[in-house]
């Protein structure tokens, strides 16, 4: 069948019709009525297109229902948000930390395999998504394939990151702009402020705002990180007049490693809090007009972004930088304010390189904080509809806006007007809410891992064959398993390195118990949501041949759809294949 046919198939097996309800109202009268009555609740829009239990099941009584969400992700905005999604402070900013706690090669070594292990989790993510893309995916996937109450506490945790990152990331704009030395006298709250307003602003927009955000943000940022990828090489080699040869000689001296093995454990939460933000593509998936094309591109393109935007990248940030140079974060010094990318072009004696990489760190921080406010929104009006959190999270404007959780969820910001305490102030803020953030990624990433392998086995147990599913993951069920893994290495990892950190003997008592709960402080955030809700509730873990693996699905005839496309691609040449299997 040609392409557009396709298409129209599709578009006519896509999601259920539903009656013209509120939703429509918002196209008639004035501009200025139809703004305004945009803002109104819509009472007939959930955040999933069917009522549903705690564990996606649909109800037997169903009331009336919109699909709650404005489906305006378009492939271009989720491309984007795939390759410069987690391209933030932790890769920028962070980074400089993790390059002082262990070293270039300690650097690459973590980030490296954090990377294998999100091509993994991200692989499994896409196929659940791709077949079931609901609103608040994370906890649905849990509840469903895994146990109700593990859902709970990994939906609060998901959204709790999310919440405190955007501070976290306001916070760190105030140390990039604190730079440029006309900023210094300027009280640091009024970067506050303008951060705040820009990043809410954008937010109300909608989701068309924010994936339009993104894809602008995005493009500034993989370019920036290709121009400083060249530049980079530039400089190492000797291609600065004036500036010698450097070639890889700061790994012999200070050196590879920094604090041997547990200066590389020490790195796992800073990379794993720069990596985070991945796993929005699957959150996106209910917000996507057609997941089950544009969401397998956007899955594919993780393992480019990790190969040339965090490897390469490190890589000659490791060449140019020395673990001991005292910009770096962590270090001790007074000036603990700078990106490692803006100091390895600021000691090759570039003078207006060094502005340009601030600019995209602020345009970064945007982006991240944006992300924040959308992920930590969709969660908790998620968990709102299903009973799992005040219901007024769950408002859902007639424009599609889950305005009441945006509203919740940018209050958090103003946490970030911490930095007028002071510099002493501001960095335990960022260390505190690095914390909650950085391991919280972790358990999420674990609990992807985990629904994947559920979901694998139940889809087989109840007479289901892999020829049914729209996309498979690349890393097959088998990668789950080494994700699922590898993520409670790093856990058991961080427990040591947090328990017994590098120099513990030089630590008072009290001292050790902050180190400790500075590195695992999810932990037991985790531990009591998932416990309070097994004892309130009573939850079960899921058999396979209980789970449900029917309901959310948004295409009614898909292995009619899937037949005509795979005898599509059967014609494709061989170099479209292999373009098509990659990217």
């Amino acid at each position: 069948m040609a392409e557009k046919d396709l298409e129209k198939a599709e578009s006519a097996s896509a999601a259920p019709q539903y009656e013209q309800g509120y939703a429509e109202s918002t196209k008639e009268g004035t501009k200025w009525t139809r703004f305004w009555d945009s803002w109104k609740r819509n009472p007939n829009a959930r955040m999933v297109t069917e009522a549903v239990d705690e564990e996606g099941k649909p109800l037997e009584d169903q009331p009336p229902a919109e699909p709650a969400l404005a489906m305006k992700l378009k492939d271009r905005h989720l491309q984007m948000i795939a390759i410069g999604g987690s391209i933030g402070t932790g890769l920028f900013v962070g980074s400089g930390s993790a390059l002082e706690a262990g070293g270039p090669a300690s650097l690459i070594i973590a980030y490296g395999l954090i990377g294998i292990m999100l091509f993994c989790t991200v692989q499994a993510l896409g196929e659940l998504a791709v077949a079931f893309p609901v609103a608040g995916s994370f906890a649905v996937y849990a509840s469903r394939f895994i146990d109700p109450a593990w859902g709970f506490a990994m939906a609060w945790n998901y959204a709790l990151s999310w919440l405190v990152t955007l501070p976290l990331e306001i916070v760190a704009a105030s140390i990039t702009v604190g730079y440029w030395p006309g900023s210094r006298s300027t009280n640091p709250a009024a970067w506050v402020t303008i951060f705040l307003v820009v990043i809410i602003s954008i937010n109300l927009f909608g989701v068309r705002g924010y994936g339009e955000a993104e894809f602008v943000f995005s493009i500034i940022k993989v370019l920036a990180v290709i121009g400083f990828i060249i530049l980079g090489i530039i400089i190492d080699t000797g291609g600065i007049s004036g500036q010698p040869y450097i070639g890889a000689k700061f790994w012999y001296n200070p050196g590879a490693f920094h604090n041997g093995f547990k200066g590389l454990c020490s790195v796992f939460v800073t990379a794993a809090f720069s990596f985070a933000g991945t796993e929005l593509v699957g959150l996106c998936a209910a917000e996507t007009d057609n997941p089950r094309k544009t969401l397998p591109t956007a899955v594919k393109q993780v393992f480019w972004r990790i190969v040339l935007f965090y490897m390469v990248s490190l890589t000659i940030v490791g060449c140019l930088v020395p673990y001991t140079d005292p910009g770096l974060i962590g270090a001790s010094s007074s000036d603990a304010n700078a990106s490692p990318f803006v100091i390895a072009v600021k000691n090759a004696g570039i003078s207006v390189v060094p502005s340009i990489m601030n600019v995209v760190i602020l345009i970064a921080v945007l982006s991240v904080g944006n992300s924040s406010v959308y992920g930590a929104s969709r969660t908790i009006a998620a968990l709102a509809d299903r009973g799992q959190a005040p219901k007024f999270l769950g408002y859902i404007d007639r424009s599609g806006r889950p305005l009441a959780a945006i509203v919740f969820s940018s209050a958090f910001g103003f946490l970030a007007y911490i930095v007028a305490a002071g510099n002493d102030k501001r960095e335990q803020a960022f260390t505190w809410m690095l914390a909650i953030s950085g391991l919280s990624a972790i358990f999420n990433w674990t609990s992807i891992c985990i629904c994947h392998i559920r979901f694998r086995k139940a889809w087989a147990v109840q007479g289901h064959t892999l020829d049914e599913l729209a996309f498979k993951s690349q890393a097959t069920v088998y990668g789950s398993y080494v994700g699922a893994i590898f993520n409670v290495l790093i856990l058991i990892a961080q427990f040591w390195t947090g328990f017994a950190p590098v120099g513990y003997g030089e630590l008072t008592a009290g001292e050790r118990v902050q180190t400790f709960f500075e590195a695992y402080l999810a932990f037991p955030i985790v531990a009591l949501f998932y416990i309070v809700y097994k004892l309130v509730y009573k939850t079960k873990f899921k058999r396979a041949h209980e789970i449900d693996v029917t309901s959310g699905k948004r295409e009614m005839n898909l292995a009619a759809i899937l037949a005509e496309e795979r005898a599509e691609q059967a014609k494709w040449p061989m170099w479209k294949k292999v373009y098509k299997t990659l990217c």
